[in-house]
């Protein structure tokens, strides 16, 4: 079973920056798609950008330009660098994964990691 361990959130001024980390540990072999979700607070839960094992990325109309996803493919890991943070990107992140491979079987269900608050203010 895998486990997402993220790390990186806090407090940061309007205009800031923040780095995300995740990584999926256990005993697999490879994760398709590895995704940044967030959740503020009273609103649903919402995509914010998501990367696959091919390369493809894809990010929030909310985000485009701001923000950039990066995955090491070997080390099952993720990070979110997130620039020129806004007030209204205070949510809980969350890493996600989706479709792993193990050495015997494959999960297509979805696993998240515990989820770290990002709080942007002055």
């Amino acid at each position: 079973q895998v486990q997402l361990v993220e790390s990186g959130g806090g407090l940061v001024q309007p205009g800031g920056s923040l780095i995300l980390s995740c990584a999926a540990t256990g005993r697999l072999i490879s994760i398709d798609n590895m995704n940044w979700y967030r959740q503020a607070p009273g609103k649903e839960r919402e995509l914010v950008t998501s990367s696959s094992r091919g390369g493809t990325t894809n990010y929030a109309d909310s985000v485009k330009g701001r923000f950039i996803i990066s995955r090491d493919i070997v080390r099952n890991t993720v990070a979110l660098q997130m620039n020129s943070l806004k007030a209204e990107d205070t949510a809980v992140y969350y890493c996600n994964a989706r479709g792993i491979t193990y050495y015997s079987s494959f999960d297509r269900s979805d696993h998240w990691g515990q989820g770290t608050q990002v709080t942007v203010s002055s």
